[in-house]
């Protein structure tokens, strides 16, 4: 027995190109929006870090002092805040200006690839800080 094969074009079953391209179309769009917001937020983030770097920096500056109040010098790189607690974040860089145990600062910089426009936290002696800024 010979089975007679038909083409019925109502049956047909898929996706057309059209309904393709929209979904292509589609997906283009949410990424066009995503995308920025992405890169906003890492930067939110790293600012973030920067900051909280240098506000961890002088919690250990201060906690150096209040051990040894005669400090006369403390290291440039800040390698002697490391044994009062303070740890480096990933890709950021910590620098001291110390003249004395009231005149001195902390400057936290953060990598040139995270993009950002200021791309340093400040904090002195005071405790005051100048913030880092996307």
């Amino acid at each position: 027995m010979i089975q007679k094969l038909s083409f019925d074009p109502k049956k047909e079953e898929g996706f057309t190109l059209v309904e393709l391209l929209i979904v292509v179309a589609i997906i283009a769009i949410l990424a066009a929006i995503a995308i920025p917001q992405f890169s906003a937020y890492r930067k939110r983030g790293y600012v973030a870090t920067l900051n909280s770097d240098a506000k961890n920096a002088y919690t250990a500056a201060m906690a150096k002092i209040a051990d040894d109040p005669s400090l006369t010098t403390l290291a440039t790189d800040c390698s002697d805040l490391t044994a009062a607690g303070y740890t480096e974040s990933t890709g950021a860089t910590c620098s001291l200006g110390f003249t004395d145990v009231d005149t001195f600062s902390i400057t936290i910089t953060g990598d040139t690839a995270w993009g950002l426009t200021g791309n340093t936290a400040v904090i002195d002696a005071g405790g005051v800080l100048t913030k880092a800024s996307p």
